[in-house]
């Protein structure tokens, strides 16, 4: 069946979390009410060791209210910059999680780095389902695909959702640039590659972001433009620069970054879907700091 225009078209809803600089996105299907949360944000206070649902009940109040049915929670990568409320998200509304198969990779890097034992599953069985490069899937009458696109990370995946693709942290707003490479299994000549597939889509395919911190001179926040702008604007990687010039720029900028603050509860976390590790045999949970390791 040939898809309108109209059922081509996702409705978006964006949900920005201060705390961290994420966006989470509602996707949805209008004539249907299908669908899909994207990148959703555990609340986590590091200095107590607590977590709150706060802004995953913001998602789950609007899903609620307009009455939407949810197939899929969907992971763009291991965030290294929140924890994930896949798990409360798809218990809440029977969603599936689901992230790209080179999660795999993750985790077996980080599975050593933070001790996890044995016991922890590094096949990616935590999550409901592995997409594949170019794997098609639907929300209600809106075609999808999910694009590997790794550098950021090696599991990275964007989403292609109608006239839609949600980039995760390959891409930021055009003044703000690309993503960091200097995490375990990134690198900048392979976000360059992965970047072309995305600005191979057509220039009005509207781009959503994961995170936003407000370029220099911007007094806002943003998260969506299109392929287009990204194109023409990108301060990184617009029409001109050779894939050598960008490796350069990335490794050099990348080497003044520090860390993300919430970097080691974040991965041990989202390697595992999101779930917390499991419990000591004083029936407690805890996070590991693994020290001149990152």
């Amino acid at each position: 069946m040939t898809l309108t225009t109209k059922t081509r078209t996702p409705l978006i809803e964006a949900f920005f979390d201060a705390d961290t600089f994420t966006v989470s996105y509602i996707v949805s299907d209008p004539p249907t009410k299908r669908a899909a949360i994207i990148d959703s944000v555990l609340d986590f206070d590091a200095a107590s060791g607590r977590t709150s649902t706060r802004s995953a009940d913001i998602l789950l109040d609007h899903v609620r209210r307009e009455d939407l049915g949810v197939d899929w929670v969907l992971e763009t990568h291991v965030h290294a910059d929140h924890l994930s409320a896949a798990p409360y998200l798809a218990r809440e509304t029977g969603g599936k999680i689901g992230i790209g198969s080179h999660v795999t990779h993750v985790q077996a890097v980080f599975g050593d780095l933070f001790d996890a034992g044995q016991d922890f599953a590094r096949d990616g069985s935590q999550f409901g389902h592995l997409f594949e490069d170019g794997e098609r899937f639907s929300i209600g009458s809106i075609d999808a695909e999910a694009i590997y696109t790794p550098g950021h990370t090696p599991a990275c995946m964007v989403y292609h959702l109608g006239d839609t693709a949600f980039v995760g942290d390959t891409l930021f707003m055009p003044d703000f640039g690309t993503a960091r490479c200097d995490f375990p299994g990134g690198d900048a000549r392979t976000l360059y590659r992965s970047i072309q597939r995305i600005f191979a889509l057509p220039d009005d395919t509207r781009l959503f972001m994961c995170h936003d911190y407000k370029a220099p001179g911007r007094d806002h926040f943003a998260w969506e433009t299109t392929v287009g702008e990204q194109k023409a604007r990108n301060i990184h990687v617009h029409d001109g620069i050779s894939e050598d010039e960008f490796v350069a720029m990335r490794t050099a900028r990348d080497a003044e970054l520090s860390m993300p603050r919430l970097i080691l509860p974040s991965v041990q976390v989202n390697m595992r879907a999101g779930n917390l590790p499991p419990p000591s045999p004083n029936g407690r949970r805890y996070l590991k700091l693994p020290l001149d390791a990152i």
